[in-house]
């Protein structure tokens, strides 16, 4: 009885795929890296764009690593990992997106023959943890902090110095005292909703204007729209949240009257209600009007005849700047306008920008909010000006709030490499060794930074270790002249938050990563529910109720 043959134990559905152990860490590792892969040629001022086809409508170039890794329809469940900390990286800093998915694909890379050669994996995560904290500590100690007199200019070169690797390098100027200026006149709340950015194709990129206050496309417009002012001077505002237009009744309405003649005066009471409103805000001695809602072509002509201007259905966005920029409030109602509610500011006026017209405020005294209208050729080229300048506000805010900054160029990854180097000499075990091999993997910055670029990354790294070395700890990859230089001086700054969020992400993904020792997939909970197969013919016949006659005979 004892030899008799045990019945197996079945605890998972059938068809459902189990993977684990080391040949299942070292496969995630593997499709990782194979991401990895794909964005590394993005990375610095002379890196590759992307081409990403969707659909014959829906191309998009460029080399912002989180919209690449969010437009690749990655599959691989641990590979996703990395799509995750592109996509922090990007909302919580904005720049630094294609840094922190190479770094970890590198702690991946580092970490493999460990594993090979028997290491356990929690011994390894504990180890890198350990050498990101020491990482952390370095850079804040290494940071340099900025004089609210110096403000400006160092908000500026950081600016410059997040738009080299992007589309728009060759107006950095330009733009960075565009993007420091509308960061600027933002509260202290820095609310980048209070930044619109426009586009408009035509022109080049140096046609793209900064406006100190709200502008946005001419709206929907009804017939009187054209004998409108166009150029008002100290205008008065008024921001509504309701139609003014007469609505049709709906077709299931119904009203009795006993007496034909009542009619009429329930017509002249509709008709009485929507003057009242068009009155009542001709009286506030408004001048422009604007509403989220439709405004109706009587309506139009109505603000037509008073001298008016009036725009419906303005995009949310657009209202809450015009607000924040004159002072405005949204308004529910049209009775008891007050003068409180009402925006101003010194000029009104709609302008020709490409083939649109744009309404513009400018010179708004307490003005808050800022609005840029980008001009470029093409489309995709514009959508990667868009992008590569929030990039650019989202460096600038977080510089503005966090005022310590870091030399750029790689020399902050040289320099804690070689502090993590001669740590590691001063401990013992296997630890020792893991801590180098993630000093070395930090040097992955510099290295692909100057193999983008056409360097040679060797002669590149082994200069970069021989100054570091003697303690010069801002030197970096000079793209200009093929070789070193101090970035520092170079004013090649990124605020130091760059920095620390790239390595803590990098390092939590790793161990995220090696501590996934089993895989359990079911393959066939993703297929269609299992039933008879209907063909065309008899999905037409259900469809039209004849299911009974359409079904017989099958089986």
């Amino acid at each position: 009885m004892s030899q008799m043959i045990r019945p197996p134990i079945v605890l998972l559905k059938e068809g459902t795929d189990t993977s684990q152990g080391l040949p299942q860490l070292i496969s995630n590792i593997n499709a990782c890296c194979a991401i990895v892969d794909t964005v590394r040629t993005t990375l610095g001022p002379r890196g590759m764009d992307k081409l990403i086809y969707q659909s014959e409508r829906q191309v998009t170039i460029s080399n912002d690593g989180a919209t690449v890794m969010k437009l690749l329809d990655i599959v691989h469940p641990a590979a996703r990992t990395l799509v995750d900390i592109a996509k922090s990286q990007d909302s919580e800093v904005g720049d630094g997106t294609t840094s922190v998915v190479i770094l970890a694909g590198e702690f991946l890379k580092a970490a493999k023959p460990f594993l090979e050669e028997g290491i356990h994996p929690q011994i390894i995560i504990r180890a890198f943890r350990s050498a990101c904290e020491l990482a952390k500590q370095k850079i804040q100690e290494l940071s340099v902090e900025i004089k609210p007199e110096n403000m400006r200019e160092f908000l500026e070169k950081c600016a410059s110095t997040s738009m080299n690797s992007k589309l728009i390098a060759s107006h950095k100027q330009f733009f960075s005292k565009m993007v420091v200026d509308a960061v600027q006149l933002l509260d202290d709340n820095i609310d980048l909703d209070m930044i619109g950015i426009k586009k408009e194709s035509g022109g080049g990129l140096g046609d793209s204007q900064f406006i100190a206050g709200a502008a946005f496309k001419r709206t929907f417009f009804y017939a009187g729209f054209e004998q409108q002012p166009k150029h008002i001077k100290n205008p008065k505002v008024l921001c509504l949240n309701i139609e003014l237009e007469l609505k049709a009744e709906k077709d299931n309405a119904e009203i009795r009257i006993s007496d034909p003649t009542k009619y009429q005066s329930l017509v002249n009471a509709e008709w009485k209600l929507f003057f009242d409103k068009l009155e009542a805000i001709h009286a506030s001695g408004v001048n422009v009007v604007l509403s989220k809602l439709a405004i109706g072509d009587l309506a139009t002509q109505f603000f037509a005849d008073k001298n008016m201007f009036c725009a419906g259905r303005v995009p949310d966005d657009d209202i809450r700047r015009v607000c924040r920029a004159t002072g405005a409030a949204i308004q529910n109602t049209t009775s008891n306008i007050i003068p409180d509610v009402v925006g101003t500011c010194d000029l009104f006026e709609e302008v020709q920008v490409g083939g649109q017209r744009y309404n513009l405020f400018t010179g708004c005294k307490m003005t808050q909010t800022a609005t840029i209208i980008l001009r470029g050729g093409g489309e995709q080229f514009i959508d990667e000006a868009e992008r590569s300048l929030h990039d650019s506000i989202m460096i600038v805010r977080r510089a503005r709030k966090h005022r310590s900054v870091v030399a750029g160029g790689g020399a902050i990854e040289m320099e804690v490499s070689k502090y993590l180097r001669d740590y590691s000499l001063s401990i013992e075990g296997k630890k020792q060794l893991l801590i180098n091999a993630f000093a070395k993997a930090l040097e992955v910055i510099p290295r692909q930074i100057a193999d983008n670029a056409g360097f040679d990354s060797t002669d590149i790294l082994n200069q970069l270790r021989q100054k570091h070395a003697q303690g010069e700890k801002w030197f970096g990859v000079d793209i200009v002249n093929e070789g070193i230089c101090d970035t520092y001086e170079s004013a090649i700054w990124e605020p130091s938050l760059v920095k620390l969020n790239s390595i803590v992400a990098a390092t939590e993904a790793t161990c995220l990563i090696l501590s996934v020792d089993e895989t359990v997939q079911n393959n066939q909970a993703e297929q269609a529910q299992a039933g008879p197969q209907i063909n065309n013919q008899t999905r037409q016949a259900l469809s039209r109720g004849r299911g009974v006659q359409a079904m017989r005979g099958r089986g």
